[in-house]
């Protein structure tokens, strides 16, 4: 049965990808995007990572995908037509993505050990395990990242704070 979901979660992501890029109209391609995050997040909860799943739909498809809407709909697009590229413009397009392709597809045949082994531990991606890593194995890393993240919302602050000019 998850073989089966995996195909369709694959095609749904594969085919709303496609999509992204095709569309005519950029509202159209965020919501694809936004779609094709929630199929990503599907396949994370077949891999039995409720955890990550969440925390993509929550950053993804909430946070980042509001922006860009936001910033598609404040630029307010409305031309007819876009200057046409040049036929080397193409030809070189078309070349990086096809040399690409072949890199991906070499990368992909020399591959091995990307299937995931069953007999894995089941509760790789649960909270609980990945709290106990965070916290045991990789503690001081996550006290230097809060540090850092404190310090630059405290920069952000005193750059966007309106100096007083009365003193």
């Amino acid at each position: 049965m998850s073989q089966y979901l995996f195909y369709i979660l694959s095609f749904l992501t594969l085919f709303s990808a496609m999509m992204v890029v095709f569309s005519r109209k950029a509202v159209y391609s965020v919501l694809y995007m936004i779609f094709c995050f929630f199929t990503i997040a599907g396949h994370y909860i077949l891999l039995n990572a409720q955890f990550l799943a969440a925390v993509h739909v929550i950053v993804y498809s909430g946070a980042i995908m509001v922006l860009f809407l936001y910033v598609i709909m404040m630029l307010n697009q409305n031309f007819i037509s876009e200057a046409q590229k040049s036929g080397i413009a193409k030809t070189t397009a078309v070349v990086a993505g096809g040399i690409l392709m072949i890199v991906l597809v070499g990368i992909l045949r020399s591959a091995d050990g990307l299937m995931m082994n069953p007999a894995v531990d089941s509760q790789i991606g649960m909270v609980e395990t990945l709290g106990k890593t965070l916290y045991r194995d990789f503690l001081l890393p996550f006290e230097v990242s809060a540090l850092l993240f404190l310090t630059a919302m405290i920069g952000a602050t005193l750059i966007g704070k309106k100096e007083n000019t009365e003193a």
